[in-house]
């Protein structure tokens, strides 16, 4: 059997990093990529398609969002789609999960314990689903099938080892060890929460289709699941989406006037599209003004140009500042001399208390 599986497309999300304009762009490009995974259904004549979870945000779906819900998977009837609930599309009393009129090909799995559901004969898939935006337990604690034959589960939850992985703020919902997969008597477990796309012996995390934010990494899309006789799977990722996203880091080393700011920005996304965020980074001389206000103006063929400080430092010669016979020059060396400081802390006292005497105090941030 072939299922196609994506999570974490998050629908009217807010996208608070954009501005009004662009966020309104990338919440119809997550429409769009929607459209995009029903037609890889189609192409690819799955069984089935698998959505776990996050599919729309609870908090703020739109008016038209359970209509567009609706027509998209009502195209796919007869194929048959499966529908876990998350933590941000958890299934309550106002959920649109309840809202809309599904086709009869659609199945919302409604249940916080996993619940069967027979794809095929001798192939089973257990659906789970948040029923409160946090605190849920694990969907696989004290569970084990009761058939045999091939079981799968469908569920929007934290593998515990994968934390770490994922990074800080990715918050445990509905935590399981990998190893619960086997013990509950599964075969593989097919997931949503994690953005990161994740191929493991037990379980698949397709990741979020379309990106969200700066800095996602990794091959995420569709992922088409051939599920053999014996249990075992295998997976083949398609992109789905057209944005394009990048991370730039722009070294500023060497530049002599605030000109050359731009300039190297300039030159670093000359041949990028899509939304590009770019880090400044080097030391400069104190003189120089490397704000980036004003700097996305130079990126009009972009989606989105989005500029942010990293580790820009000001270079001061403090060797010749502290011969000065100036206040300035007593501050450098009583703070040059004060033993009670670790060295970042004194950098850091010398570059505030320096652009300070220049009047220059908020035009970078001391790091």
């Amino acid at each position: 059997m072939r299922l196609l599986l994506f999570s974490d497309l998050h629908l009217d999300t807010s996208f608070r990093w954009a501005g009004p304009e662009l966020a309104r762009a990338r919440r119809l490009a997550l429409r769009g990529t929607l459209e995009r995974i029903r037609d890889l259904a189609e192409a690819e004549d799955v069984d089935a398609v698998l959505c776990g979870g996050d599919l729309y945000e609870h908090d703020r779906f739109a008016a038209d969002t359970g209509a567009f819900l609706r027509s998209v998977f009502g195209q796919l009837h007869p194929r048959p789609v499966f529908l876990a609930p998350g933590n941000h599309d958890w299934y309550g009393p106002r959920s649109l999960y309840r809202q809309v009129d599904w086709p009869d090909n659609v199945h919302v799995f409604s249940e916080a314990r996993p619940a069967p559901i027979e794809l095929a004969a001798g192939l089973t898939l257990w659906g789970a689903a948040h029923r409160a935006p946090a605190n849920t337990d694990g969907f696989l604690d004290g569970f084990r099938v009761d058939r045999g034959g091939v079981n799968l589960a469908l569920f929007h939850g934290s593998e515990q080892s994968e934390l770490p992985y994922q990074g800080a703020g990715k918050a445990p919902h509905a935590p399981f060890r990998a190893a619960q997969i086997r013990e509950a008597g599964l075969d593989h477990a097919l997931l949503g929460h994690f953005h990161q796309p994740k191929d493991a012996e037990t379980h698949t995390y397709p990741g979020n289709p379309d990106p969200l934010e700066f800095g996602e990494t990794g091959e995420r899309g569709a992922v088409v699941v051939t599920v053999r006789s014996d249990g075992a799977v295998e997976r083949v990722r398609h992109r789905v989406a057209r944005t394009e996203v990048h991370d730039v880091t722009v070294a500023l080393g060497g530049v002599v006037h605030t000109g050359q700011v731009r300039d190297r920005v300039r030159e670093a996304v000359a041949d990028l599209g899509g939304m590009v965020r770019v880090t400044l980074a080097g030391e400069v001389a104190p003189e120089i003004d490397v704000r980036p206000e004003g700097l996305e103006a130079v990126a009009g063929h972009l989606d989105a140009l989005v500029v942010r400080l990293g580790d820009v430092r000001a270079g001061y010669d403090l060797d010749a500042l502290a011969e000065e016979s100036t206040v300035r020059g007593q501050f450098v060396r009583s703070v040059r001399a004060a033993a009670d400081l670790d060295e970042d802390e004194r950098r850091r006292i010398l570059i505030t208390g320096l652009r300070a005497f220049d009047g220059r105090a908020e035009e970078l941030e001391v790091r």
